[in-house]
């Protein structure tokens, strides 16, 4: 009775062993899909304030947390929907990420090219003057419409961060990969949102501290804290869009040689080589030269989807009254 007792506390120790290196490889694994989708996360926590602009403070809480609710429904689907193609068409990957860094260069080569407009309209400052000045009172129909346009643009990058996560998960275990990508979507949720909140409530911060009477450090603080957020908006904007395009360049250069076309990648890793240097320095490089071809990815697309536009929308001129729509030659009618 004793033998057995011991050997199923044995049993139970190598199934804890198991059991805690199922988990380390969980934890590595979603730590480095994570990490390749920074450039996804940090897009995405750069565009949702933008959604709750002109909400009263006392609503952007519970709307950020409406999206929140959306976005785990959003990557709980995801999540299924790619674990079965996993199984039943692994060979499709490869194209869809090709086509989530074909979304992730055109979005990160439009920003650039609506930058260049402003810049040359002096468009710019118009434009944030004109978001900020939204009305701040908005009906629960406003709200409700706020957060459909913000869970159905959190679809699209939830696709891009559960397809790059799946692309660097490193096992053939179906479980394990499953596990991987939940914490990965549970993190990616909670950083985006988690920052999202607290981006947006920083000016309120600092306007509560500039109104305390009392201790003149805190109320410089505060003033500190109210300027200082526009520009932190800006900034992660322009981080954002530089990601997307390292990202995206990235995920382009190696799935095109997975689907057979190798040249632009290998041509990529011979000019990082051939410039040699520390890993920071190869890696920078490498960064650099994926930014470069998913910016010129980018402008090829936003080229052709522009002359689309044109041909689509353009329609031939009435005749002005009084003239005829005859050829020359042809009687009138």
């Amino acid at each position: 009775m004793s033998a057995s007792f011991f050997a199923l506390l044995d049993d139970i120790a190598v199934l804890a062993k198991a059991a805690a290196a199922s988990i380390d490889d969980v934890v590595a694994g979603a730590a480095k899909a994570s990490a390749k989708s920074a450039g996804v996360v940090i897009d995405d926590a750069a565009v949702t304030p933008q959604y709750v602009r002109g909400i009263s403070p006392q609503r952007e809480l519970p709307v950020v947390w409406k999206i929140t609710r959306g976005s785990l429904a959003n990557k709980a689907l995801i999540i299924a929907a790619i674990m079965l193609l996993s199984v039943w068409a692994p060979w499709v990957f490869p194209w869809l990420l090709l086509i989530g860094g074909t979304y992730l260069a055109y979005e990160g080569t439009e920003k650039v090219w609506h930058w260049i407009g402003a810049r040359r309209g002096h468009a710019a400052e118009e434009d944030l003057e004109h978001a900020v000045q939204q009305v701040v009172e908005r009906t629960e129909t406003d709200e409700k419409q706020i957060v459909a346009s913000a869970v159905r643009t959190d679809l699209v990058l939830s696709v891009e961060i559960m397809l790059i996560s799946l692309s660097n998960i490193d096992t053939d275990s179906w479980i394990l990969r499953l596990a991987t990508l939940i914490v990965v979507a549970l993190l990616m949720t909670l950083a985006v949102y988690g920052s999202v909140a607290l981006l947006v409530k920083m000016d309120d911060v600092g306007l509560w501290m500039l109104r305390r009477p009392g201790a003149r450090l805190r109320r410089r603080l505060g003033a500190w804290l109210v300027r200082a957020m526009p520009w932190v908006f800006r900034a992660l904007s322009v981080i954002g869009v530089v990601a997307m395009l390292w990202v995206g360049g990235h995920i382009l250069l190696a799935n095109l040689s997975a689907v057979g076309v190798p040249w632009p990648y290998e041509l990529a890793h011979t000019v990082t080589h051939a410039i040699g240097g520390p890993a920071l320095v190869s890696w920078l490089i490498d960064s650099a030269l994926s930014a470069v071809f998913g910016l010129a990815w980018g402008a090829v697309v936003v080229a052709v989807l522009g002359a689309v536009a044109r041909l689509r929308f353009t329609r031939p001129t009435a005749p002005a009254a009084g003239e005829s729509s005859a050829r020359p030659g042809e009687p009138t009618r």
